[in-house]
């Protein structure tokens, strides 16, 4: 795949260009890297300021970006197209977070902020992007959703319906944006080694009171998984397996609307087909 993306530029063109979202850590940081080293001019956004001078360190152009912060949305999407002389072909939306706690448990305004971080965002600046991208007839837009997107398990309610409400909405844009040369792909991970089970350690401790709740002895083995970066599972992959994806979405003829990736995520897909859905559920909810 390196190859096919260095194959696409020349001397006498411009690099590819694409905006990496949420690239502080993770599936983020590593795609970042591994995108510039095969040839593409990559856009990153985090935002802390030390991860944003890490990236720089690391020859990446970089900038603030919290989702739920509409006016960084459109400062970057605006500093982004003035860099890149109005054009983009790409845009990965990969910076999200999981709102830990059973949803009798869930504020309000917990939910509220999960979907300003991982839906409303997302769709506030894939909007920016879809008018440039059918300017130029072409361009590719990559949502990094979720297996539990698709397949829900108990005490991940706020962040399984954000990944559930993104699919339905990017399937949806997919079909839209049909013959315009613009095509939109989801990836669906399952267990990926990053920081993403830990990030969600304050979400948790901010917004559920797991002391007083009924689900209080579930909650302290949560409490252990997320204290110690999330699941231990022998079928844990690391980043480069969703940038392989990716790469796919990115770069082949025909990107395919779904990217499952890690074997529990392909199997949760195989039994969500074959299986009644009661019988499903029962075996999803003994994950919990």
């Amino acid at each position: 795949m390196a190859s096919l993306a260095a194959s696409s530029s020349t001397s006498s063109q411009a690099p590819r260009t694409i905006i990496v979202t949420g690239a502080s850590s993770g599936i983020g940081a590593y795609c970042v890297r591994a995108l510039k080293a095969d040839g593409w001019r990559v856009f990153a956004t985090a935002r802390k300021s030390e991860d944003i001078a890490a990236l720089e360190a690391d020859g990446i152009e970089a900038f603030y970006l919290d989702y739920r912060e509409p006016e960084s949305i459109r400062v970057l999407f605006e500093a982004v197209l003035e860099r890149s002389s109005g054009r983009l072909d790409a845009l990965y939306n990969n910076g999200a977070y999981a709102q830990p706690g059973a949803v009798e448990d869930l504020p309000v305004e917990a939910l509220r902020e999960q979907f300003e971080a991982n839906l409303f965002g997302w769709h506030d600046l894939t909007r920016r992007v879809v008018p440039v991208m059918r300017t130029q007839g072409h361009g590719r837009i990559v949502h990094c959703s979720s297996i539990l997107g698709l397949t829900p398990v108990p005490f991940r309610g706020a962040y399984a319906a954000s990944k559930h409400a993104l699919e339905g909405l990017m399937l949806c844009l997919r079909q839209e944006l049909d013959g315009s040369g613009v095509h939109v792909s989801l990836i669906e991970p399952g267990p990926i080694a990053s920081k993403f089970a830990s990030n969600g350690l304050p979400w948790f401790l901010k917004h559920i009171d797991h002391e007083n709740s009924v689900h209080h002895a579930a909650y302290q083995a949560q409490l252990l998984r997320l204290r110690q970066g999330g699941i231990r599972s022998p079928y844990k992959l690391g980043p480069e397996a969703v940038y392989k994806v990716l790469t796919h979405a990115l770069l082949s003829q025909r990107p395919r609307p779904h990217y499952v990736v890690t074997m529990p995520a392909r199997i949760g897909v195989v039994l969500k087909r074959l299986l009644p859905a009661s019988m499903l559920y029962r075996i999803l909810a003994k994950r919990a």
